[in-house]
């Protein structure tokens, strides 16, 4: 499939608590080098700030970052900052916190509640924002996330923060939160080849109660962080060539199926395979098709 002429507007638009957003969103990871995570050999700068213009000129409203999202000589949200300040009216830019690295590149361990205003703070003057539009809690292994998100409930109440979410989490840990402040986006691993019961149940409650479930690696899947898988099941790449399109984007148009408040935020630093990726939201698979690859996904997995 052609993806010249295809905008953001082709997957439709889904709400962050008052905020509208189109439902293809960009994640910002990949844009500081092959491998965010580690400090090795640094994006080229000039490209990452095309990816990030050429995002909105497709328009893509909703980009994901994070203070942590950095390698050498490179960090997401400065690239953000420089690419899009001043900031259209519409876009929305929703950070996480409770990892954090060092300066050094060093994963520390999981942020404690008293942490957690120097981490959106950091997030606000890296961006150059007086306000986040939307702060996500990672869960890091906790068992539960009331301290860490009250802590942010509070930030918001000042007005630090719009909106909350919450990450890497359990049905139960959706309802701890919201008994703090509302809750407008829940973000778990999900997608073909990655599925467990837990987010299964998540996705339908975020379905029946109206927030938005934004999956991450929904192209990787097992790969995680380390990328696109190198391998493509034959199911996947059938129904690739069924349709003239690539296996990502197959990835993404399955992931949009799963409900109308659905929401993609597949990663590239390539404006080629950003423009691929924005396309994917005019890709139509067949019921059967979709039934067809969602049996793929293997049960059981961990949201720890």
């Amino acid at each position: 499939m052609s993806s010249e002429t295809i905008t953001a507007d082709s997957a439709g638009t889904w709400k962050l608590g008052d905020l509208p957003v189109s439902r293809i969103g960009l994640g910002a990871m990949r844009l500081t080098g092959s491998a965010a995570f580690h400090l090795g050999t640094p994006s080229d700068r000039d490209r990452s700030i095309a990816v990030l213009r050429k995002a909105t000129d497709l328009g893509v409203n909703h980009i994901d970052t994070a203070a942590f999202y950095f390698s050498s000589l490179r960090s997401a949200n400065e690239l953000i900052n420089s690419a899009l300040a001043p900031y259209p009216d519409d876009l929305v830019i929703v950070t996480k916190v409770g990892p954090y690295r060092t300066w050094s590149g060093e994963w520390g361990t999981s942020a404690r509640p008293e942490d957690l205003r120097g981490h959106v703070e950091e997030n606000l003057r890296q961006l150059g924002r007086d306000h986040l539009d939307v702060v996500n809690l990672r869960r890091m292994r906790q068992d539960s996330i009331a301290e860490h998100f009250g802590a942010l409930a509070e930030l918001r109440q000042a007005g630090l923060i719009r909106h909350l979410g919450i990450s890497n989490v359990e049905p139960r840990h959706l309802a701890e939160a919201q008994a703090i402040a509302p809750v407008v986006c829940v973000q778990n691993q999900y997608g073909i080849g990655f599925r467990d019961p837990a987010t299964d149940e998540l996705l339908r409650i975020c379905g029946e109660q109206g927030i938005a479930f934004v999956p991450f690696f929904a192209i990787a899947g097992e790969r995680g962080p380390q990328g696109a898988p190198t391998a493509h099941g034959e199911e996947v790449l059938a129904v690739a060539r069924a349709h003239g399109a690539s296996p990502a984007q197959v990835r993404i148009a399955w992931t949009l199926r799963q409900g109308a408040h659905v929401l993609a935020i597949p990663g590239t630093g390539n404006p080629d395979h950003l423009a691929e990726n924005v396309a994917a939201g005019a890709l139509h698979l067949t019921d059967e098709e979709v039934a067809r690859l969602g049996a793929l996904s293997p049960r059981g997995g961990s949201t720890s």
